[in-house]
């Protein structure tokens, strides 16, 4: 357990370096090939950011531990609404801009109800899992178009200008080199993880939703924080929507990619329950706000009494998966 554990640990932390140097190294490739920094932050940062989930998940469907990358892509979701943006909500509340409430949150609604209509017969097949990957290319593109001519955009340029721009040379090897140990840590995390599973006589779906889903959600939550300390706030939920969207139709998509699998039932009826529940609650909250005198024309206001709703979800979630565990 102590060699488990150990592997765990070192595979967050590489984990969370390798996804850093990946994303430098990718964004800097596309700078010296002249792609503009609005396309680079809404494609490669953003896939960048889900490379943690999607390395686990791809790594895991290949060991035959498909339960714990469905259980990573649905546990991630889960945290990143309830905990992440419920502890940043908490330190800063947000105001929404507008964009995301008639886009970005409809589109999070509808792919997780329309996953939901794939997987509600208890398997995630390969037909599956390609059709959720072709609807996210469709949305990144159509994403895309929409918001390259948008004068809102200019905290994401900002932040993509102010990534370190490497030679072309060096560009290269950050981009391999943090490629290379992005595989190796999601191979040592995901031996750790089933490992601890098979010890403490648990399913790898309940470690994927706990352990993993914390451990791979760990750069959201510092970077929305970040984010909130510095006045930020506007892009955070954002991220997180973008987040989910990526775990939704990417990594819960390539168990099914990899082998058809069988979705134990508790992972329907208790978990993938409690991610639609958490993003219903996060929409009509939105909604609601956006009529109350704190928010300004056309935005939503997300104030403390959200965040701590969020958070006491979470902690009820974990009651409810010790109690049925």
């Amino acid at each position: 357990m102590l060699l488990a554990a150990a592997m765990i640990l070192f595979g967050f932390v590489v984990l969370i370096w390798s996804a850093d140097l990946f994303v430098a190294g990718a964004a800097s490739i596309a700078k010296n090939l002249g792609m503009s920094p609005i396309i680079i932050g809404l494609t490669i940062v953003s896939i960048g950011t889900s490379a943690p989930e999607i390395l686990v998940s791809t790594t895991a469907s290949l060991s035959g531990a498909g339960d714990l990358a469905i259980g990573n892509a649905i546990g991630s979701n889960i945290a990143n609404i309830a905990l992440v943006l419920g502890l940043t909500v908490l330190v800063a509340p947000l105001m929404v801009e507008q964009r995301c409430l008639k886009i970005e949150m409809p589109i999070l609604l509808l792919a997780t109800f329309g996953v939901f209509a794939l997987i509600s017969d208890g398997k995630l097949t390969s037909f599956d899992g390609w059709l959720m990957i072709s609807v996210l290319l469709v949305l990144v593109a159509l994403l895309v178009r929409l918001r390259v001519g948008d004068a809102e955009l200019s905290e994401e340029a900002a932040a993509t200008d102010s990534m370190p721009h490497l030679t072309k040379g060096r560009a290269w090897v950050t981009f391999f080199f943090g490629l290379v140990l992005l595989v190796a840590s999601s191979k040592a995390l995901v031996w750790g993880a089933v490992f601890a599973a098979e010890e403490l006589g648990v399913s790898k779906l309940v470690i994927g939703l706990t352990v993993v889903a914390i451990g791979t959600s760990l750069p959201e939550l510092a970077a929305s924080i970040t984010s909130a300390l510095r006045g930020h706030t506007e892009i955070a939920l954002g991220n997180i929507i973008g987040s989910n969207l990526f775990n939704l139709l990417a990594v819960m998509a390539i168990p099914g990619v990899v082998a058809t699998q069988t979705l134990e039932p508790a992972a329907i009826s208790r978990d993938y329950f409690m991610m639609t529940l958490l993003t219903v609650f996060l929409a009509l909250a939105l909604f609601v706000s956006r009529r109350g005198s704190k928010a300004s024309a056309g935005h939503a206001y997300l104030g403390r009494i959200v965040g701590t709703m969020l958070v006491s979800f979470y902690v009820l979630y974990y009651c409810l998966l010790y109690s049925t565990t």
